[in-house]
């Protein structure tokens, strides 16, 4: 599935669903009543089962003999599906989700930008500096928003490692949510940290990339403590 919002009656179907469990409308642990679900939402037994099958493939719900369909625990769910991040984001400023997603960050995001500065291309350096001039020059929170998910985006891009690529998409759901809050919320300017990266890879400097990306994401963390 993709990280955009499902579309149809399908979509729809989905959606309403795995708001309602992540809302605690329908808790973990908690058997579906599938006749009276189907008459709430107004569809079919076809797209009911359809959606079912979704939810189950991303480890939200099962099925059992003599149990019928229940909500599994949140330990069980596929927590890198990017519907999933999106779901659980779109359902509040959930900080404990933030925090964990901080900590996968700094994991992978100063090793990435060691990368990027022994691997990436003039174009990719290029690109880069785009995206942070679009950061720059932003004059409401969306566009600060875009820029700053493009150069996360990007600098994955040019450590030339698709399975860092893949990463990527996972994070940036939260990130987006992430950046709502703090550059809506936090007088700061995001400016600097983000090209203090792009001028260590510029320079095809790994460990002044590695140590830059840190102190951005640790910077992220921070932002996000003030909120709390």
């Amino acid at each position: 599935m993709s990280e955009k919002r499902l579309r149809g009656v399908h979509g729809q179907t989905v959606e309403a669903l795995a708001g309602r469990i992540l809302a605690g409308e329908i808790g973990e642990g908690d058997t579906l009543d599938l006749p009276a679900l189907r008459e709430e939402l107004d569809v079919s037994l076809t797209a009911l089962r359809e959606a079912l099958k979704v939810l189950s493939a991303k480890g939200m719900i099962d099925a059992r003999q003599k149990r019928g369909t229940f909500v599994q625990p949140r330990s069980s769910w596929n927590l890198l599906d990017t519907d999933v991040m999106r779901w659980q984001t779109e359902a509040g400023a959930d900080h404990g989700l933030f925090d964990e997603l901080t900590e996968m960050r700094v994991i992978v995001e100063p090793a990435a930008a060691r990368l990027a500065a022994e691997r990436a291309s003039d174009a990719d350096i290029e690109a880069l500096g785009q995206a942070v001039d679009r950061m720059a020059s932003a004059r409401d929170l969306a566009a600060t928003v875009r820029a700053d998910l493009d150069f996360h985006r990007l600098l994955m891009t040019a450590t030339h490692n698709v399975f860092l690529t893949q990463v990527e998409r996972i994070i940036a759901i939260g990130l987006a949510e992430r950046d709502k809050l703090v550059h809506g919320s936090v007088e700061d300017d995001p400016v600097p940290s983000h090209r203090a990266v792009l001028d260590a890879i510029a320079a095809r400097d790994p460990e002044a990339a590695y140590e830059a990306m840190r102190a951005l994401v640790d910077k992220s963390g921070a932002d996000l403590d003030r909120l709390r």
